[in-house]
């Protein structure tokens, strides 16, 4: 029987965002497998993780070619932005938290390419007055992160209602985000 690698990642994103400690073993029976076929896959847990990562940032990717990042307003981008990336957001949450994926040499180039059109898109609203020019495109880039993990986290530990989840991040964002008009 064939297994479906693409099935095993999506099994093990959806169980390891829960449950981040889970053991390979746990990973191969949510996925439907035996840990021997999980371990050809895989060879450990961070083969597993970093095959994650992959699949994280080809959702990133995705999202953000969806979400037309340089099209109209920049707020409106970040709304579409944030609506599109919402599907991988429990798993981005994850990734969020393995610390050896974002220390040293081993680092994936896709992080930074991803970084980098997060960040040109917050250099355009400040370029066009929608946002503050005080906080730094890597920080509002930065902020993102945390809120789309603290939202997929609260979604999935049922204190907020995923159908609030896109208004609830993009709110709190472009509210500390948006210019103020001097009075």
């Amino acid at each position: 029987m064939a297994v479906d690698r693409d099935h095993v990642l999506r099994s093990a994103a959806a169980l390891l965002t829960r449950r981040s400690t889970a053991t390979m073993d746990e990973v191969a029976k949510a996925a439907g497998i035996s840990r021997a076929t999980l371990h050809r896959h895989f060879a450990g847990r961070d083969a597993l993780v970093r095959a994650l990562e992959a699949l994280g940032i080809e959702e990133c990717d995705a999202a953000l070619d969806a979400a037309r990042l340089a099209d109209g307003p920049a707020s409106d981008a970040v709304h579409r932005l944030v609506r599109e990336i919402e599907p991988a957001a429990p798993l981005l949450a994850f990734l969020y938290t393995e610390n050896q994926l974002f220390e040293g040499e081993e680092q994936n180039q896709g992080w930074a390419r991803i970084d980098d059109r997060i960040a040109t898109l917050f250099r355009r609203g400040q370029a066009s007055g929608e946002f503050r020019i005080d906080l730094t495109p890597a920080w509002l880039t930065e902020a993102l992160y945390g809120l789309l993990a603290s939202g997929a986290w609260a979604v999935t530990e049922g204190r907020v209602a995923r159908k609030d989840f896109t208004h609830m991040i993009v709110e709190l964002l472009l509210g500390g985000a948006l210019r103020r008009e001097q009075s």
